[in-house]
Formats: structure tokens, C-alpha cells, sequence
């Protein structure tokens, strides 16, 4: 049986249970019991196979981000910055920035989703869906041949699963539900299984719900105590301004003054004193009336202080640092330091904005051909916000020079000291088999030209040349003729500071003479190829 056919065999009068839509302070009052908050995430629903979203949607929708300016100051700084990213490829084996692709056929779709659009408009929306509702979908349409994406507003999708959200271990996804509207009209649904015979749906939910197994969580839910606290402060201020811009007045009358009277004059007073355009006007009262002020002033509640320590929570839900939306708790002290500012933009992109990223393109692989061996991934080098400062970059890439030096200068290759740096992974050097000057015998440029018979110093390559003499009948080298980078004066390697070639392993008896032949400008010659077990004899010339 087909997922189309199980959902058309059920009853109308199953026993799902849909979250109505509410604006947020309905949801305070509905949950609400001696001045207590219960929980505000809506019901799940139980006993069925469908695991349905939270339809808290256009509750956040209007209770938050229309009528919040903190909650809207979060959501814009995480957007502006996550939907300037561009979508590239990546080959699976390599962390280099410089293998990544841009321009790719494959990724024409994500580049122009829909008829004039953008990927910028594409992040945005899919990022404000997570906001807003913890889950975003994203549907693949491919008719009339050529592809197309359409957004699946969240809040009317159900992920159809295979068993009973609460039979975990034979849960799975199914496909996904769109109700248009919200409708409960089964003939209007549309069905998407998740085979993709019907279109394939991405479905990207970076915070899970603990309560679910499949669903996200919007990061709104568990600050909506401080939303809700926001809001309130910013109406208490309005008050004050309606109120003239006084705390409450008390005014009370002469006790031969009638009902009668009393309401005449409220009417009068209420007229001429009540309201911002009435503020500081002289109050001139009759009849035995006395005026007393009742209530706390403006200053003496404090409003910043209140207002901050909210605002700060809400930021820190968002992940967003408060230095970055200027809010009042990144005024004071060393926050807006030009230091103090760069680490905040540092921890945003990297704790809060890049794994977002990497998230979504997981959950967007499935809408396009990735090419084998490699991986759906982003670009984020042409974000002037993330842009390192130019002092920065440039003492960075100084150190990165240094130690490509150093690599080369003991022998790696160039590309793999340069790769090492980039991707921090030691195992990319690789040894050219040529070491420094300093660290080979005179007149040999290859380690392989250097055997292991003689570990006093003597080279294979200066035997050799003394063989190749003997048999030209010509005077052996040794001694007779300065060797390839050796000097006439005294055997020292030219341009190097090792000891000339010869010298008797320390505690031989002879060491002493070859130290004073050397101070004295002497050479020191072999009597014969130098044996270990003897300790390398010589003879001065």
C-alpha cells in the first residue's frame, strides 16, 4: 500500500490533535495559571503516524518578528550575513579552499531557483523559516522539464512517518504533507513520499526537538518569557507617555462635592491634562481638589537596566553576540573595543553562522546532482562581514611564509609545505630526499650519495673519486687535491660550518692531534679508507 492510499484509508474523525493558531499573548493566557507560564510548545501528536509541526508559526510570525524589535534585530543580523554565501562544490578528500567550485552546471538550480530569483532569496527564506518555525522545506519541481524549487511554508507540512512518532526504533520518514491553508480537506492535500516519485522535498531543522524524532525547534521557544517581558516594558513606557509623560495622580475632592460634579470635572480634567501632547501644562484646579502623585517615576523603574538584561537573553538564544545588533548590553564597558568587537564578529561567523551552512547544504544535497567524489558545500570568501582585518590577514600570512620556509629549507617539497599550512595536516609534507649543506658531508648535494660505511665523516663519494685517481695513475684526491667544496687551508667544507672531513671519533687518542693540526691551518689526511673498530687514523701533511 502506497503512502497516498494508507492516508486516504483514514478516518475524518482520527484523533489528531492540530495546535490552533494563536497570537502569542493568547498562547500566555490560554497557558497561564496563578501567574505561573506553562509549556508554550504546543501539542504533539500522539496515537497517530503523523508527526505534526508546531503551529506556532504565525504566532511567532506576529507576536515576535512584526512586534518585537529585539527578536527582529536577531533574525535580520543572522540573515543578512547567512544569505550572502554562495553554494559550491567541494571534493570529498580535500579541505583545501582553493579546490573549491563555483561554477558549476550542477549548481544552476540553486544559483536561480525559481523564475527571477536568487540564492540570496533563497537563504533568507530558508533561514527565517528556522527562526520562525525550527523546520524549513524546500520542494524540487520537475515539470515542464525544467527544474524549479518552491518554499513549503512550514507550518502547514506534516512529516508522515512509518510507525507512531513514539515507536522510535521503527520510525521513519515516510514523505511529507502540505496542507494549503492549513486546510483540513484531505482532497486539497498534496503528498510527497519520500522517494521523490511525487518531487523531492529538503527539509533542513538545524535545532532538533527534543520532543520529536524528525521535527526542529525554533530557537524562539525558550526565550518567549523574555519576548513577552519586552513587549511589555515597551508598552509601560507608551503608558507613561499617554499619560503626560507623569507616573499616576491621585486627585481627590472636598466631600460636599457631588457624583455629579465629580464626573463633570473628570471629563474636564481628563480632556485638558491627559495624554503626551498635554505634558507640562499648568493644572489649575478648583472646588477643594488636591492632586497627589502615586506610583514610581520613569527613572526610578529603571527601564535600561530591565530592558538590557532581556534583551541580552534573547541575543544569546539567537546566538547572535550583543555587540554585533548594538544593543544596550554591548555599550558599556570594553564591549565596543575594536579588539573586543573582532572577537564578536569571529564567534558569530564561526559558532553561530558557518555550522548553518554546513547544515543546509547537507539538507539541500538531495535537491541537486551532486557530481561523484564530491560534496554540495558554500563560499563564504567575498563576505566583507566576515572579511578578516587587513593588519590581521597580513600578519597571518607572514607566519604562514615563514614556516613554507622553513619546510622547503629542511627538504619538503613546495606544494606540500604550502598544502601542510593551508589544511594544518602534517602528513601532506613530502621529502624531496635533499637535505641542507649543514647537514651532509663537503661536495654531496644527494643523501644517496652518502653510504654508510665511514660515520666519522668520510664521504663514499671522496673513496671513490681516490679509486678513480689510482686508476688513471693519477695522484689520489685525498689530501693531494681539495675535494668538491672543500677549501685548500684546512678541509673545512666551504661555506659550511662542519668539522673537515677525518676526524677521529671523540675518546680516540688521535682527536687531540687533529684539533691542533686544524688550529694551526694543517692539513689532516687519511692513511688509510678509515675503519670505526680503529677510530679513523690520519696522518698530517
Amino acid at each position: 500500500m502506497n503512502l497516498l492510499s494508507l492516508l486516504r484509508k483514514k478516518s475524518d474523525d482520527n484523533n489528531e490533535v492540530r495546535d490552533q493558531e494563536l497570537t502569542t499573548d493568547q498562547w500566555t493566557k490560554m497557558f497561564s495559571h496563578l501567574g505561573n507560564l506553562y509549556n508554550l510548545n504546543g501539542f504533539s501528536s500522539s496515537g497517530t503516524k503523523t508527526e505534526v509541526i508546531e503551529n506556532d508559526f504565525r504566532s511567532y510570525v506576529n507576536g515576535a518578528y512584526k512586534s518585537s524589535g529585539i527578536v527582529y534585530a536577531c533574525c535580520a543580523a543572522r540573515a543578512s550575513v547567512f544569505s550572502e554565501a554562495e553554494f559550491a562544490l567541494r571534493p570529498r578528500d580535500s579541505k583545501r579552499t582553493r579546490d573549491i567550485t563555483i561554477d558549476d552546471p550542477a549548481l544552476d538550480l540553486l544559483e536561480i531557483p525559481w523564475p527571477n530569483g536568487t540564492t540570496g532569496e533563497l537563504l533568507f527564506r530558508a533561514i527565517q523559516d528556522v527562526d520562525l518555525a525550527g523546520n524549513h522545506y524546500m520542494l524540487r519541481e520537475d515539470k515542464g522539464g525544467k527544474p524549479r524549487l518552491r518554499r513549503l511554508r512550514p507550518d502547514w507540512v506534516d512529516i508522515v512517518l512509518t510507525e507512531k512518532p513514539e515507536d522510535a526504533l521503527r520510525s521513519d520518514v515516510a514523505g511529507y504533507i502540505y496542507r494549503p491553508g492549513g486546510t483540513q480537506d484531505r482532497e486539497k492535500w498534496e503528498v510527497f513520499p519520500i522517494d521523490g516519485s511525487n518531487g523531492t522535498v529538503a527539509h533542513w531543522s538545524p535545532v532538533p526537538d527534543p520532543d520529536a524524532q524528525y521535527r526542529g525547534m525554533s530557537w524562539l521557544t525558550p526565550v518567549i518569557r523574555e519576548i513577552l517581558a519586552d513587549k511589555s516594558i515597551a508598552k509601560h513606557k507608551l503608558k507613561f507617555f499617554d499619560n503626560a509623560a507623569t507616573p499616576g495622580i491621585a486627585v481627590s475632592y472636598s466631600d460636599t462635592v457631588s457624583p455629579e460634579d465629580l464626573r463633570d470635572f473628570k471629563e474636564i480634567f481628563d480632556a485638558a491634562y491627559t495624554g503626551a501632547d498635554k505634558a507640562y501644562k499648568p493644572m489649575h484646579l478648583g472646588g477643594g481638589a488636591d492632586v497627589t502623585v502615586v506610583g514610581s517615576k520613569a527613572a526610578e523603574i529603571d527601564f535600561a537596566t530591565i530592558t538590557g538584561i532581556g534583551e541580552a537573553r534573547i541575543a544569546n538564544a539567537a546566538r547572535v553576540h550583543p555587540a554585533i545588533i548594538g544593543i544596550q548590553a554591548s555599550l558599556a564597558g570594553a564591549s565596543m573595543n575594536e579588539g573586543n568587537f573582532a572577537a564578536a564578529k569571529d564567534h558569530f561567523g564561526s559558532g553561530t553562522i558557518r555550522p548553518l551552512w554546513r547544515s543546509i547544504c547537507a539538507a539541500y544535497s538531495v535537491l541537486v546532482n551532486v557530481p561523484t567524489g564530491k560534496r554540495l558545500w558554500y563560499s563564504d570568501r567575498d563576505i566583507a562581514f566576515l572579511l578578516e582585518d587587513h593588519t590581521k590577514v597580513a600578519q597571518r600570512q607572514q607566519i604562514q611564509a615563514t614556516s613554507i620556509s622553513r619546510y622547503v629549507m629542511q627538504g619538503y617539497t613546495a606544494d606540500s609545505a604550502r598544502d601542510c599550512i593551508e589544511q594544518d595536516d602534517l602528513e601532506l609534507l613530502k621529502h624531496t630526499g635533499l637535505f641542507s649543506v649543514q647537514l651532509l658531508p663537503p661536495g654531496i648535494s644527494n643523501p644517496e650519495e652518502w653510504g654508510d660505511k665511514n660515520k666519522n665523516g668520510v664521504s663514499d663519494y671522496q673513496e671513490q673519486q681516490d679509486k678513480k685517481a689510482e686508476k688513471d695513475g693519477k695522484k689520489p684526491a685525498s689530501g693531494k687535491s681539495e675535494s668538491p667544496g672543500q677549501s685548500k687551508g684546512n678541509n673545512t667544507p666551504t661555506g659550511s660550518k662542519r668539522k673537515p672531513v677525518g676526524r677521529p671519533p671523540t675518546g680516540n687518542p688521535r682527536n687531540d692531534e687533529w684539533f691542533d693540526a686544524l688550529q694551526r691551518g694543517d692539513d689532516w689526511d687519511d692513511l688509510d679508507p678509515p675503519d670505526e673498530e680503529e677510530g679513523g687514523a690520519g696522518v698530517l701533511v
